[in-house]
């Protein structure tokens, strides 16, 4: 198995996807408009997704197990391909909801490919392998909006089918020239029964390791997806920027972890222990959110902000990493499907608890993210024992 081609086609794959989803982002909410979305159902439509996701990549993972990845990659990039062809073709708000809905119950594009790299990466080359991943991600993220804003000068709805050219292309991309990685597929769920229960999204959490870093990274993605509602409306309210300078500036936090994730091999260096690095990350992310929940000036906002995504790029590498190091049996997607789930859910509510915290002030909004960080890095500290005992 060429083990660079297939990590290199999962990044390109990855970095289509995520520009696609990407494309859609500043377009929801003036498209929406058309067919009776406010700013408050907005957060119900985004929220959709997330749901629906929650449900469904632990059994798109369960089914990879069972069938190979390779099917499992395309059925979830055709599902997104039709999603953004229903928002192209929408003529009322319950086809939005609709089309969000299917691009989250066939929204397992990343669990899968993070179940592929698994598979194919040894466990010194996991933390590494999973940090071009994310970077591949991270830049289709950062990319995708602008994208999306450049195109919609041409029609609100040739972003939606462009979105969804770009998905037929992964799909391509994956038919022709990725090769199947599993090769424990047995035809049978890993779990009892012989087929998936959502009790396994409860019985993964009492995994010692596992279970410790999966809730982990759901309170550090709820934490960031807090922060992203105050950096919008303190971006907005206090420091009076445009939506140009708005983008820009997310660029920048996005770039800053992508930056980051570049490094992993180099981090991994100097320290071994992926437990220690994210306990490290998790503190700079905690004073960094502290901070910004005291800035009332762009200079120390945006310090606070960049050097909180930097390191908050490291997350998902080490706790990817830790997962798949402590689960190396048939049930490598169930288990990144369960983590994928707890992502979508802290995605959902993290937003939900920053709006309802916004009476108090924008302010308080940072301070709710470092309370969910402040958690996270006791769960972290408990890792590093679990770590040891096993």
């Amino acid at each position: 198995m060429n083990t660079k081609r297939i990590l290199w086609v999962l990044v390109f794959i990855a970095i289509i996807n995520s520009m696609g989803f990407g494309i859609i982002i500043p377009l929801l909410y003036p498209y929406g408009k058309k067919f009776g979305v406010t700013d408050h159902t907005i957060g119900l439509l985004t929220a959709a997704y997330s749901i629906a996701q929650f449900f469904a990549t632990p059994v798109l993972g369960s089914l990879s197990d069972r069938f190979g990845r390779k099917p499992l990659l395309v059925f979830s990039l055709i599902g997104t391909c039709a999603s953004f062809i229903m928002f192209g073709l929408a003529n009322s708000i319950i086809m939005l909801f609709a089309a969000r809905i299917l691009d989250g119950l066939t929204g397992g594009n990343i669990s899968v490919a993070q179940a592929m790299v698994s598979d194919i990466s040894s466990p010194k080359e996991r933390a590494k392998n999973f940090g071009i991943i994310g970077s591949a991600f991270g830049f289709g993220f950062v990319i995708g909006p602008a994208i999306g804003g450049l195109l919609s000068k041409f029609g609100l709805k040739v972003p939606f089918y462009f979105a969804a050219g770009i998905a037929i292309l992964g799909v391509l991309l994956t038919l022709f020239f990725l090769k199947e990685t599993n090769k424990n597929k047995t035809g049978k769920s890993p779990f009892k029964k012989n087929s998936f229960s959502f009790v396994s999204l409860y019985t993964v959490l009492k995994m010692p390791v596992v279970g410790t870093a999966i809730f982990t990274g759901f309170l550090l993605t709820m934490a960031q997806f807090t922060m992203l509602i105050g950096f919008q409306t303190f971006s907005v309210d206090e420091l009076k920027l445009n939506p140009t300078q708005i983008g820009l500036f997310y660029g920048g936090f996005g770039l800053s972890g992508i930056l980051m994730q570049m490094m992993v091999p180099a981090v991994k260096k100097v320290i071994s222990s992926q437990a220690i690095i994210l306990l490290i990350s998790t503190l700079f992310c905690l004073g960094m959110m502290i901070l910004a929940g005291f800035a009332t000036g762009i200079i120390l906002f945006a310090v606070s902000i960049g050097i909180y995504g930097l390191f908050n790029g490291l997350r998902n590498p080490m706790l990817n990493a830790i997962i798949a190091d402590r689960n190396e049996g048939n049930e490598k997607g169930e288990v990144m499907g369960v983590n994928q789930s707890y992502a979508s859910i802290g995605q959902t509510l993290g937003p939900i608890t920053a709006g309802l915290i916004t009476a108090i002030s924008i302010h308080s909004i940072f301070f709710l993210a470092s309370f969910y960080i402040l958690i996270a890095l006791l769960f972290s500290i408990r890792l590093i024992t679990k770590e040891k005992q096993s």
